[in-house]
């Protein structure tokens, strides 16, 4: 699991969660990226566009890849209202809202827990 506490505020720090996810994903390992505070602001269509850093992909790319290799965005439901966001018109199609119970399992089944 890995959890993504800052969005675009941070490019490199929301850009570091899709690398290691793609990654592992890539490598037939089981992930799952989960996004709380600023974070969640990932979870919106397009959020990566644009967002380039100097010797990494593209986070648009990697996100698209995360997606196409079965990757799920796992988002705070607090998190999200606190930004006014309507997951239901502005997420991608990989993410969901979860309860506080739900990220708990899946950080205890986890055999590892990254936090950017």
């Amino acid at each position: 699991m890995i959890m993504a506490t800052h969005g675009l505020e941070d490019p490199e720090r929301a850009t570091l969660p899709f690398v290691m996810a793609v990654g592992a994903l890539a490598s037939d390992m089981e992930v799952v990226i989960g996004l709380q505070g600023p974070g969640v602001e990932l979870a919106v269509r397009g959020a990566g566009d644009g967002v380039a850093l100097a010797g990494f992909p593209p986070l648009a790319k990697l996100m698209a890849d995360y997606r196409e290799l079965g990757g799920r965005l796992l988002a705070c439901p607090l998190s999200v209202n606190t930004r006014h966001l309507d997951a239901s018109t502005q997420f991608a199609e990989n993410a969901e809202v979860i309860a506080a119970g739900r990220f708990l399992l899946e950080m205890d089944t986890a055999t590892h827990v990254l936090v950017y």
